[in-house]
């Protein structure tokens, strides 16, 4: 009795001790975890994947059908199967000049200008969106809208293209137009052509409109295989004369600098590569931006998404790679483009050490005076595709300067900018016409400020932008420039600055709002 009451003794010491060391080693642990600095490694958490469309937001559906349908508004040429009843065909003669087609394509605002820089930018983030969410789209049944307003803009750029080193940027003179107030189907004056070639380079309207036709035939590659070879063969070739024939379309082309004025060609040429990468997997096109990302790609330095610095999508579309390509997550090149991706959703989210001041005192994201929604709709934009990139990836924390968020705090940013422009803001209004209860009236638009049974002349027109009647045409879906930074708004024909559409940053609202209609994963390859 007296030894195996010895041994029991001795055997339980030994489990108290084990049960002591193993709760210091647990008290160990949490200290050093507390006391570790959070780092890149800490966002790799594996959390809940995304799955297939849930239940549908009617709030961001109907706002979607609305902002789709702006481009049907836009359009020039021969309509088809046309829904809008105030508009009817429009520049049947456009690039005649040069003996070519170019009546398709889009008038980018409320003029008849079609300015290939910002058409093609339009373009690409379109693609972009239907690329990366065709599963929303269709479960609301807006992909098939969506896909012929994009082949609408890229036959236009197929006709424009045709040689090698020769693209045709522009269709129309702002001279000439921006004097008249008419109707697109009534217009008479000159509708000159401006084309880039070796002689008088490009390279950002080039790698631009590259970009737009590689994007693009992804979108195509299954439904129509002959098109999207068509257009892959177009992007190569506009990126060739984008790369090899280097200079500034603005600086060449001084005209344009009043009106779509370049700041640089590095970030077209970092964005055109990406595109082609995604849509061929050929090396050459990795290799390229990897080998000029320190030249072009500012790393570490967050920029603004716009039809004029596409750095920042690029970031986030060449982050993709590292999210869902493993053969590729050694790549220092693509570590340094997607580091400056998370920089610009540190800077989006209101409450990082590093948040923008560049907003209002509620929560809107303004840069400019000038369009000032353009850099909220595409800051937003980036945001969603960013947070879906990571729930997919099963990544659901991002460390800014130390302090962590959750992946769905980004997608709580393009909501809350989402739900800004669509009413809930101080103003009460929504900025996308037809929209909720109340919306601009007076948008700076010829087509939607003259009745359509009006027989106006150059002149005469401006008794309807003088008119203080609001506009006779209800030009749906149309995403104005929207509200100053001390959140005031003026609804007046007059004021260009705030009260004008246009078709990019309507394109990058079909992309917000494709994220936001319902839940889903995204795809591991646009291939």
């Amino acid at each position: 009795m007296g030894e195996k009451s010895k041994s029991r003794g001795c055997f339980g010491w030994f489990i108290a001790l084990i049960v002591l060391a193993a709760v210091i080693l647990a008290v160990v642990y949490m200290v050093k975890s507390k006391m570790k600095k959070p780092d890149d490694n800490d966002d790799n958490e594996a959390g809940p994947v995304p799955g297939p469309p849930g239940a549908i937001d009617k709030k961001y559906a109907d706002a979607l059908k609305l902002a789709l349908q702006f481009f049907d508004i836009q359009k020039s040429g021969k309509l088809v199967n046309n829904t809008i009843p105030w508009r009817g065909d429009s520049g049947l003669k456009d690039g005649s000049e040069a003996n070519l087609d170019l009546s398709k394509g889009l008038y980018d605002a409320g003029d008849h200008i079609k300015f290939g820089f910002p058409m093609a930018f339009t373009a690409t983030v379109l693609s972009w969106s239907i690329l990366e969410y065709a599963d929303q789209m269709d479960a609301v049944n807006l992909l098939d809208p969506a896909k012929d307003s994009l082949k609408w803009t890229t036959d236009y750029f197929v006709t424009a293209h045709p040689s090698d080193n020769v693209l045709y940027i522009q269709v129309g003179d702002p001279e000439v137009d921006h004097p008249c107030w008419e109707r697109p189907e009534t217009m008479k004056g000159k509708r000159p052509v401006i084309k880039i070639d070796a002689d008088t380079p490009g390279t950002e309207v080039a790698a631009e409109t590259a970009a737009a036709m590689a994007s693009a035939s992804l979108v195509f590659k299954d439904s129509d295989p002959q098109y999207s070879a068509t257009l892959l063969k177009h992007a190569k070739q506009l990126f060739e004369f984008a790369d090899s024939k280097r200079g500034l379309y603005s600086v060449n082309i001084p005209e344009v600098q009043k009106f779509y004025n370049s700041t640089g060609y590095g970030d077209e040429l970092l964005w055109a590569a990406s595109w082609l990468y995604h849509a061929t997997e050929e090396k050459t096109y990795l290799d390229y931006v990897t080998k000029h990302g320190n030249e072009f790609a500012r790393f570490g330095n967050p920029t603004w998404f716009s039809w004029d610095d596409k750095l920042a999508g690029t970031q986030v579309l060449l982050s993709r790679l590292l999210f869902f390509k493993k053969d590729l997550s050694g790549s220092k090149a693509l570590a340094s483009y997607r580091g400056t991706a998370k920089a610009v959703m540190c800077g989006l989210l209101p409450k990082s050490p590093t948040a923008t001041g560049s907003r209002s005192n509620s929560g809107l994201v303004l840069v400019s005076d000038w369009n000032p929604l353009q850099q909220s709709v595409s800051a937003a934009f980036l945001a969603s595709l960013f947070s879906d990139y990571m729930l997919t990836s099963r990544i659901h924390k991002i460390s800014c300067n130390g302090k962590i968020f959750k992946a769905t705090e980004l997608r709580d940013f393009a909501k809350s900018q989402a739900d800004y422009i669509l009413g809930k803001n101080p103003m009460g209004m929504s900025f996308v016409v037809g929209y909720g209860d109340k919306y601009p009236e007076y948008i700076h638009h010829r087509g939607a400020s003259i009745p359509a049974d009006a027989t106006t002349g150059c002149l005469d027109g401006f008794k309807y932008f003088n008119s203080t009647k609001p506009n006779p045409n209800i030009a749906y879906g149309a995403l104005v420039g929207g509200p100053y930074l001390n959140e005031t708004f003026s609804d007046s024909r007059e004021n260009v600055r705030q009260n004008e559409p246009t078709t990019y940053n309507n394109a990058l609202l079909v992309g917000l709002l494709s994220s936001l209609v319902t839940t889903s994963s995204a795809l591991q390859s646009l291939k």
